[in-house]
């Protein structure tokens, strides 16, 4: 197509904005028409091909999996990077790493101070002891933190999105202790594959791609006049470690895991198989002024 005429076209199209609306927006809509019209041009896109993904994008927020495809596509971690770019033009650097929240969040879980029970479900699994301690950007323990942290089962099935767990199965906000400690029981996570047939997955096959996520841990760490830190623990020797169709795993987020077989230990622990235990600290960045904002709004589901 006669590049003057695509020309002609988006000028048009703009020059329809004769009333006061959104300049964000405005500038938003106006460059993605762009691209998609330059986009359509140079791989000569058919209309039968562009009617297609228009539906398969009716069809992916129907399944409510663009949280996943998002993901899957790198875009939340992109979002990621670029906020670590703009911490550290502004000197803020160390603590632990970001990494994405994913879409399977629900607020409210229940709150305890200094230790909480996760797996409150009759659930398979090794049982797994976590804890640690939160600390500000000076090293000092932040007493008064709120761990917020959720898992999938041994299904990598997350509760309140599967209706065969009880509500807040896996997942618990722990208030940290005066020594800014936090500790759970829970049970070994394991990795999961994004819905097989759904939207997420048609899309990563038609890329060539897999859509396994290795074993993790999600968490939110908040405690006043520091920023809220999303992030996740990856389970070391995952096959999928390094390979997250996510993009998720990042150095610094996979700690060692000790398996614990000691008889007095067990007693001490009130179990009767050998468990696994994690000890990881997680480090905060202090407010400051002209940071990207650390409290993203975005979707939740409602319990």
């Amino acid at each position: 197509m006669d590049k003057q005429a695509i020309e002609a076209l988006l000028s048009k199209i703009e020059s329809t904005e004769t009333a006061s609306g959104n300049p964000r927006v405005q500038a938003i809509v106006n460059r993605i028409v762009r691209d998609l019209c330059l986009t359509i041009e140079e791989l000569d896109i058919q209309p039968d091909e562009f009617w297609s993904a228009a539906s398969y994008m009716t069809e992916a927020g129907r399944n409510g999996e663009w949280g996943l495809i998002a993901a899957g596509l790198g875009i939340e971690h992109f979002l990621d990077l670029r906020m670590d770019e703009a911490e550290a033009r502004q000197g803020v650097s160390g603590g632990t790493p970001r990494t994405i929240e994913g879409p399977l969040y629900v607020a409210g879980a229940p709150e305890s101070l200094g230790s909480a029970r996760l797996d409150q479900d009759e659930q398979p699994g090794e049982v797994l002891f976590m804890g640690g301690q939160v600390r500000g950007a000076d090293g000092k323990p932040v007493a008064g933190a709120l761990v917020e942290v959720w898992q999938a089962n041994h299904l990598g099935r997350y509760s309140f999105f599967d209706p065969s767990q009880s509500p807040y199965n896996l997942r618990r906000s722990i208030r940290t202790d005066a020594d800014g400690r936090y500790r759970f029981r829970s049970k070994v996570p394991v990795g999961y594959s994004v819905p097989p047939g759904g939207s997420t997955d048609k899309l990563l096959k038609l890329l060539g791609r897999h859509g396994t996520r290795p074993a993790h841990i999600h968490f939110f760490v908040t405690a006043p006049g520091h920023r809220k830190l999303t992030t996740q623990i990856n389970i070391e020797n995952d096959p999928y470690l390094w390979d997250d169709f996510a993009f998720a795993t990042r150095e610094g987020l996979v700690p060692e895991m000790k398996k614990v077989e000691d008889p007095a230990a067990l007693r001490a622990r009130e179990v009767d198989a050998p468990y696994y235990t994690i000890e990881f600290d997680f480090g905060l960045h202090a407010e400051k002024e002209g940071l990207p904002a650390d409290h993203i709004e975005r979707a939740h589901f409602q319990a």
